[in-house]
């Protein structure tokens, strides 16, 4: 029987037993309504009559029906209530996306299971390669206890004499094997196997992939059902071979490896009921568009850097200090990356707007706001950090080099005429 079938049967014998509590509920309270004839228009109980004592027991006896009744009705209202909770529950566990979580959480309790024997298998690689009783003590006291499936407390038996370092590997072998090969998690392997089929064929038959197969679906495939480290590889012929340093999941293989055709895969896809997830679609990023980063060539480079320092000497000229010229910086791709990490490395990459000057963040009334428009972005240097010297220009010389976007010419010429004006005044 299907959920919805054993829900339907559950439902309908509730609602019975609601209808017969209900019934009960109308017996009581017809059987409480006659005996309140005797005090029909507010008889009451004459004291010391001699049919007080058989008001008494009529007043009991209909009291005790009228409790009755309330009594049965509540349990009518609690079955009905629960007849109508496992109609409810029911068609919650028939969603289909309930029903996919619920795939979800069986198939990571796969993996679990599957990664103690996974465990198991490298501890018993482990301790083949482990004989001496000196590289027992060494792996008992150094080794995480369940890399080498050992229990917390060996160590400290085998230092106090208790056990024998042999023995003792011979009590981590034995556990390890038996959790690898034993008919415990087998058994839960194939538990949980069973209800993935009937929650997959609840939600219809798995399609067979018809895509294009490649190595990383067929390793996708495997991570999902448990293999620990899977590796595929294909081969000539349309055939893949799918690698693990430990054995494969006993209901993939019963080896470390797997060598299947195509259309073998694609059926053994099927069976296990792994359907190829489809490729999300990227989504837009919400960052605005970036100007693009360029390494100048050392001309331009030079160029750029004798226009700051036109533009600096031009802002000194009638104050009191001197401008200071600077000189284009060259460094490798890894000497800049080493040092242009936090805010107060040497190095930095700044945006240019089209006149040459650099783009910083600036108030204006009560937002801060852009200085121009950047046009690119060019690594800079601040090495010496000195007072009225302009940024060095840095150029990487193991990168290619592009053009900027701006016509230094004319800016260059425009900086000498400001700086000739300006030492005129």
């Amino acid at each position: 029987m299907t959920l919805a079938e054993r829900a339907a049967i559950k439902a309908e014998r509730l609602e019975d037993l609601s209808h017969k509590r209900h019934a009960q509920a109308n017996a009581f309270s017809r059987r409480a309504d006659e005996l309140s004839q005797a005090f029909y228009m507010g008889q009451p109980i004459l004291v010391g009559h001699h049919s007080e004592r058989q008001a008494r027991r009529t007043q009991e006896r209909m009291h005790s029906a009228s409790s009755a009744a309330v009594n049965a009705e509540k349990a009518a209202t609690y079955w009905l209530g629960r007849a109508s909770g496992v109609e409810h529950f029911a068609n919650m566990k028939n969603n289909p996306r309930t029903r996919a979580n619920r795939i979800k959480t069986l198939l990571a309790e796969l993996r679990d299971l599957q990664r103690g024997i996974n465990r198991a298998h490298a501890a018993l690689a482990i301790w083949e390669d482990i004989t001496s009783d000196e590289q027992i003590r060494h792996a008992l006291g150094n080794m995480d206890s369940r890399t080498i499936w050992a229990s917390c407390d060996l160590y400290y038996k085998v230092d106090n004499g208790e056990i024998t370092p042999a023995d003792a590997r011979q009590q981590c072998v034995e556990g390890a094997k038996l959790a690898a090969g034993g008919p415990n998690r087998r058994r839960w392997i194939e538990h949980i196997l069973h209800r993935l089929a009937f929650e997959r064929s609840m939600l219809g038959d798995v399609p067979r992939y018809d895509g294009e197969l490649t190595p990383v679906i067929i390793q996708a495939f495997a991570r999902e059902h448990g293999a620990e480290s899977p590796k595929s590889t294909a081969i000539d012929a349309g055939r893949f071979r799918l690698e693990s340093p430990v054995p494969l999941p006993a209901h993939i293989a019963s080896e470390n490896s797997l060598e299947l055709s195509e259309g073998d895969w694609r059926d053994l896809m099927q069976a296990c009921g792994y359907t190829v997830p489809e490729k999300k679609a990227r989504q837009a990023s919400a960052k605005p568009d970036t100007v693009p980063l360029i390494n100048p060539s050392r001309e331009q480079a030079e160029q750029l850097q004798a226009i700051w320092n036109l533009r600096m000497v031009a802002a000194c000229i009638g104050k009191r200090s001197t401008a200071r010229a600077n000189a284009v910086y060259a460094t490798t791709q890894a000497t800049y990356s080493a040092n242009a990490k936090g805010d107060y490395d040497p190095f930095k990459t700044v945006e240019i707007a089209a006149d040459g000057h650099r783009v910083r963040m600036e108030w204006k009334g009560n937002e801060r706001v852009r200085s121009g428009e950047p046009v690119a972005r060019i690594r800079i240097s601040t090495i010496g950090g000195e007072f009225y010297k302009p940024d060095a220009v840095v150029i990487i010389t193991d990168k290619p080099a592009k053009p900027l976007p701006i016509d230094l010419d004319t800016l260059e010429e425009g900086a000498r005429q400001a700086a000739n004006e300006e030492a005129a005044a």
